[in-house]
């Protein structure tokens, strides 16, 4: 007999808005929500966040940290209006945004002019763009961001969940008559003494954790290999894909990527899936990045507004 303590939500990515500076009809400026056990944390926070995170039926109450990119318009400019929906929703409790000194200072002046009067707590916190470093750190996950090449300064950020406690057995717990205080040890690898001083391995008492889950965030940055020892081996790898090769000439331009660049990425770093996004309006599909991104590295797929991925 296992004993198995499963958490009520997983980890989930909801795609709000995957398209590039100039908006659509067919794409959103950049803009997720991650959903880690029933919290919310958002990043990139493009116009019009505050309605997508309706239709896909995301609870304001439940979102407390934000994390922008960088400084461009189809990155940010959402997030004045989603911070001041939260306050019309009456949201308590505090908001955390994760951005550089100049965003902090930037956004503290309008919500002071445009919603002095806020029901939860407006924190920032300071981003070094120049450097790796852990923007949050929870009980169960840690969210780093580290530095991209883009013509502004731009992080991409990187969730990795913690180890999860192994699972008892519980006939051998029971066999051994194991104190109900000693268990969440044991979980956590210890070995078990008897009264009589023998011990018994942890590898008698429980069989293997559920594997932790990991997603890193790629966008906006132009082609660079040294990202691949960053994002290795993680469970999925969001990045922008603002061309096909048809324009790899502008990608080099403006600091962007191509489809298969995203996927030398991929490949490279051994990572498990590929979310491309970031789309130029000049496309009216993307069945070409697609295309050349899977010639690459297979296990690619297309990110769209409304998609909801279990990881």
């Amino acid at each position: 007999m296992v004993i198995r303590y499963h958490i009520m939500s997983d980890f989930t990515l909801n795609i709000l808005g995957c398209g590039s500076a100039t908006p659509s009809l067919r794409h959103l400026p950049a803009c997720q929500v991650i959903d880690y056990r029933g919290n919310l944390m958002m990043v990139d926070c493009g116009e019009g966040a505050q309605l997508s995170m309706r239709r896909m039926g995301l609870k304001f109450s439940r979102l407390g940290h934000i994390f922008i990119s960088h400084l461009h318009g189809d990155h940010c400019l959402g997030l004045p209006g989603l911070l001041s929906t939260l306050s019309l929703q009456q949201k308590g409790g505090a908001v955390t945004v994760h951005t550089f000194a100049e965003g902090a200072e930037l956004f503290s002046r309008m919500m002071d002019f445009f919603c002095r009067d806020r029901t939860f707590s407006l924190k920032f916190n300071i981003l070094d763009p120049k450097k790796r470093q852990v923007a949050l750190e929870t009980a169960g996950i840690t969210v780093e961001s580290f530095p991209l090449s883009h013509r502004v300064p731009c992080v991409g950020f990187l969730f990795r969940e913690k180890p999860k406690p192994r699972h008892l057995r519980g006939d051998m717990a029971k066999f051994y008559e194991i104190p109900v205080s000693q268990l969440q040890a044991i979980r956590g690898g210890a070995d078990f003494v008897t009264p009589d001083g023998r011990v018994v391995p942890n590898s008698h008492l429980t069989t293997a954790a559920d594997p932790s889950v990991s997603y890193a965030y790629c966008s906006d940055t132009v082609f660079n290999p040294a990202l691949a020892d960053v994002v290795r081996g993680v469970d999925l790898l969001y990045h922008e894909a603002t061309y096909a090769d048809d324009c790899a000439h502008k990608a080099r331009e403006r600091f962007h990527s191509t489809a298969s660049e995203a996927a030398r990425i991929a490949s490279a770093a051994e990572v498990h899936r590929l979310l491309l996004g970031h789309f130029s309006k000049a496309y009216n599909n993307e069945s070409r990045h697609l295309a050349e991104a899977r010639a690459i590295f297979p296990a690619t797929d297309i990110a769209n507004e409304g998609l909801r991925l279990n990881l």
